[in-house]
């Protein structure tokens, strides 16, 4: 066995202080649709709802080994890896400070608040996540503390390798096949380190969200590279730039490995987990069950193991995940619409709507000619073809309007 695994075996007997292992269950509902032996590997029910709790634990514990005077721990986070941190602070009584963007929702400050107790002080500093970090790195010298890298770190990349430990020991045998979600990359170096030594068959997939796709940058340029920009919205896996240490575990992947998620597309497995398996995931928990569609045929009659990464999911953001994947689903669409400024049209206009067609937005904008008003309306519907019923019948009428469902600009200003 190698080395690497040992030391995975060996952080997953310590974890065992904090947690038993979370579950391996077997969904019947994805099994059934996808005629396949699909399991889930539930890292959104670890005490932080999340798996960075074992990197953060296997980190502080190692540190603590080698330095028995290490008693001062800063992070830089504004989700999971800071509730990881303060519970270990917690469990070791050692002193953590947590940097957090200025911007972070309160939910999180708590959560992370409750995890930690009195062994934590949280800084709320800088509008950006690269400014938190540059703070707490600074802060970190002074103090002379130590600091918990989220995923560029060896001893957090042995700890998240006890999920791939967790799942050879509860499965019995070695699964064909193993979906990872892709952040930083320290959960997949992890994970693929211990499997590829113990279960050398396996075959792997890594998820990345379409707007963070710094693995796939990283494997066509073969170093990591910054991606320009990155879309915030899958908080927990939207990293701008693959960890080197990650990265140099991950150099053998290839690129047809590699799927991407969309933002909004995601948002339609939120719901499906929620409303038919009554699992609350994530954005980036829920990566690794997104793409088993594009798989669908390759996956026929294989044990496939999904990792739901994380279930730190504020409900506050329900209504924007709803509106997203009605958006993706073709059920929910915006359009300004040129309403003539004479009796009746309004009345025209609503009489174009089929039975399973419903008004969510109606707002006048302003005129933009004497006869003319700009409208802009939301329309949900429960087949996506009734739009295709609705434009003729504008187009007939002759209407003029203009679908800015998909204009990023325009959306992000009017809805």
């Amino acid at each position: 066995m190698s080395e690497f695994a040992l030391a995975a075996l060996a952080a997953t007997r310590a974890l065992r202080a904090l947690f038993e292992p979370t579950p391996l269950q077997r969904n019947d509902h994805l099994s059934k649709r996808y005629e396949a032996d699909i399991w889930l590997k539930r890292e959104d029910l670890t005490p932080v709802r999340s798996y960075k709790l074992r990197g953060a634990f296997t980190a502080m514990r190692k540190l603590r080994e080698r330095d028995a005077q290490a008693a001062h721990f800063v992070c830089a986070s504004a989700g999971n890896h800071a509730q990881g941190v303060a519970f270990a602070c917690r469990y070791f009584g050692v002193k953590g400070t947590i940097f957090m963007p200025v911007t972070t929702p309160q939910q999180k400050i708590d959560k992370t608040k409750t995890f930690g107790g009195d062994a934590i002080e949280i800084v709320l500093t800088g509008d950006y996540f690269d400014q938190t970090l540059a703070a707490s790195k600074e802060y970190c010298a002074e103090a002379r503390a130590h600091f918990l890298a989220p995923f560029d770190d060896t001893d957090v990349i042995e700890g998240q390798a006890s999920v791939g430990v967790e799942i050879l020991d509860q499965l019995g045998r070695a699964p064909d096949l193993v979906i990872l979600p892709v952040g930083g990359g320290g959960l997949a170096a992890g994970v693929t380190g211990y499997l590829r030594a113990t279960a050398p068959a396996t075959e792997f997939r890594f998820v990345e969200p379409l707007g963070g796709a710094s693995l796939t940058a990283a494997v066509a340029a073969r170093v990591p590279v910054t991606l320009r920009q990155v879309n915030s919205f899958v908080d927990g896996a939207a990293v701008a730039r693959i960890g080197a240490l990650p990265f140099a575990a991950l150099d053998w992947v290839r690129p047809e490995q590699i799927l991407l998620a969309p933002e909004d597309r995601i948002c339609i497995t939120m719901l499906e987990m929620l409303n038919i398996e009554g699992i609350v995931l994530e954005p980036a928990g829920a990566m690794s069950v997104d793409v088993l569609p594009e798989l669908a045929e390759e996956i026929r009659g294989k044990t496939v193991v999904c990792v739901t990464s994380g279930g730190n999911f504020d409900f506050e953001r329900l209504p924007e995940v709803k509106e997203r994947a009605q958006r993706y689903s073709g059920l929910k669409k915006y359009f300004i619409l040129r309403m003539p400024q004479r009796p009746g049209a309004l009345r025209e206009f609503l009489q174009m709507l089929g039975p399973d067609d419903d008004i969510a937005r109606f707002e006048y904008l302003k005129k933009s000619a004497r006869n003319f008003g700009s409208v802009l309306i939301g329309i949900e519907t429960k087949q996506a073809q009734n739009f295709d019923l609705l434009t003729g019948k504008l187009d007939a009428a002759g209407f003029t309007y203009r679908d800015i469902t998909e204009d990023e600009t325009l959306a992000e200003f009017l809805v």
